[in-house]
């Protein structure tokens, strides 16, 4: 059932996604943790996997346009949001409810949902960045599935979407190596619909929400249901199985020494890679 908000509505819920009406019916979603690359913590994590849920029973909108503030769209999970995961089951729980809920609200939202995307994806920004319907990136942009960097299995979005979007052996080499894609090369192997130039990306997105938002909605929702058809049939079989993975490999030691290198900014020597003794897995890798 559709019910009528305004921005006050949102405003009270949502802490660090700030809502605003545009016209004609788009609803303009900004990530906004700027001083911190737009990182997730537990509270925004959930803002994330909660949103679109309020904006698919909004009757005020058409349309879902998606940015961050300041230079970053959105850096993925924080440091802190991150140890908490690794020493806290019931945190690691809760962030796994909210991991699944995301991507698969963004499927099932019946509104389109198109991300303008100002910097640098990484984790669950990028889950957010390539879930949408619709891509428009600027130039500034790049995306990090950002996992294999952590050691964890990529659970986000990555082991299901990419292969869909660019192709198996492109998603294999980025999701695998953890190497950024710089938005050139994410328009050229179609992991992203268009490319700008920073000065006109924002403005590009928005006149695509226009175009849509005036369109026939039941015919443009309709043709997303059936495309999104692929999508269940072809993504969330892959991605409930790499979800859980990844929350089971947040007792793993790899994880810890991942946490340790990305605070101290150096590469991480990961004990399942050494062979260490203190792999706490019995069974071969």
């Amino acid at each position: 059932m559709e019910v009528t908000r305004d921005e006050s509505w949102y405003k009270s819920k949502y802490q660090y996604l700030e809502i605003t009406y545009l016209e004609p019916k788009i609803a303009l979603v900004t990530i906004n943790r700027p001083s911190k690359a737009n990182a997730c913590h537990i509270q925004m994590h959930w803002e994330f996997s909660e949103i679109f849920k309020d904006l698919d029973s909004d009757a005020s909108i058409n349309v879902i346009l998606v940015t961050g503030k300041g230079k970053n769209f959105s850096g993925g999970g924080d440091h802190d949001m991150i140890l908490q995961m690794s020493s806290d089951r019931s945190v690691l729980y809760r962030v796994y409810e909210d991991a699944r809920a995301l991507p698969l609200n963004m499927i099932h939202c019946r509104k389109i949902i198109i991300s303008a995307i100002n910097g640098p994806a990484v984790g669950a920004g990028c889950a957010l960045a390539l879930m949408a319907d619709i891509t428009i990136a600027s130039e500034n942009a790049r995306f990090n599935d950002g996992h294999s960097r952590l050691g964890v299995a990529a659970g986000d979005h990555a082991a299901g979407i990419w292969p869909l979007l660019c192709g198996m052996a492109k998603a294999k080499y980025y999701v695998l190596t953890g190497d950024w894609v710089s938005a050139k090369e994410a328009e050229r192997i179609g992991l992203v619909s268009q490319v700008w130039p920073h000065e006109e990306f924002f403005e590009r997105a928005k006149k695509v929400a226009e175009q849509v938002s005036r369109g026939p909605q039941w015919a443009v929702r309709g043709s997303k249901r059936a495309m999104d058809g692929l999508l269940k049939q072809n993504f969330v079989s892959s991605f409930e199985v790499s979800c859980a993975l990844e929350m089971l490999h947040f007792g793993d030691p790899d994880v810890k020494e991942g946490i340790k290198a990305a605070m101290e900014k150096r590469a991480a020597v990961f004990p399942t890679a050494v062979g260490r003794s203190d792999t706490t897995r019995g069974a071969k890798l």
